[in-house]
């Protein structure tokens, strides 16, 4: 699809807006400092999309507080004593050295122990920190999917995980398609099961309307808790840039 993206600023704060081929506005705020962006038809101009964004300042304003005052954690060094998460829970890490094959595994539902060679720099613990969180993800996925598509007779053809930087999941209704972003697995279960689900109904209705809504809240009633438990969980350090 075809874009046209510009900024412009709307009460000091800047507003970066993207036009394609759709028929409603589709406004967002994202972190980690709640940065705004928001998706028009191609002959919506900048006046009306100024009066738009004006129309949902108060909104906008307390998605940035919201920004503002969730955890962050630092830089992760991934050295012995940091914390790092898993399904929600949180965990220690352990540096073990090795001259075997490097591996992650958990021991005593606290600790997490990267079995590494002494020389192993950051960048190449980082790597197999990601290896082993995608692999954990593949691993409950097909259990997580089957129960959902169960529930709400959705059928999901393919699933795939991604590096996200602005959102938790996309999905390709027509070919029922639907990517999670890798961070999920460090989420409470039912967080990630919720992005799932979200994605799932996407199938049936494209935006997020009350058509939306009300299939969420047939086929996961707690959707809602779930979404707030996601939004409220720690920022990853990241370098955000997009």
């Amino acid at each position: 699809m075809n874009t046209d993206e510009s900024t412009i600023t709307v009460n000091e704060l800047p507003v970066k807006i993207v036009r394609k081929k759709i028929k409603n506005l589709h406004l967002a705020v994202y972190p980690p400092d709640g940065w705004i962006r928001i998706a028009v038809p191609e002959i919506i101009d900048d006046e009306a999309v100024k009066l738009a964004v004006i129309s949902k300042f108060g909104w906008i304003k307390r998605q940035i507080k919201s920004f503002e005052n969730q955890p962050r954690q630092s830089a992760r060094e991934l050295i012995t004593g940091e914390s790092h998460y898993y399904l929600g829970r949180r965990y220690l890490l352990d540096i073990a050295y090795t001259e075997k094959r490097p591996f992650i595994e958990i021991k005593n539902r606290k600790t997490l122990v990267l079995s590494i060679n002494e020389k192993t720099g950051l960048e190449q613990r980082e790597k197999l920190l990601i290896v082993w969180y995608r692999k954990e993800m593949k691993r409950i996925l097909p259990d997580i999917i089957r129960k959902w598509e169960i529930k709400s007779e959705l059928q999901v053809h393919s699933c795939g995980i991604k590096r996200m930087k602005t959102k938790w999941g996309s999905c390709n209704p027509a070919h029922r398609r639907i990517w999670l972003n890798l961070e999920l697995i460090k989420k409470p279960i039912n967080c990630l099961e919720y992005i799932v689900v979200h994605e799932m109904v996407h199938f049936l209705e494209r935006t997020h309307n009350e058509q939306f809504a009300a299939h969420m809240n047939r086929i996961m009633p707690q959707w809602q808790t779930f979404r707030n438990n996601l939004n409220r969980s720690p920022l990853a350090h990241e370098n955000w840039k997009y």
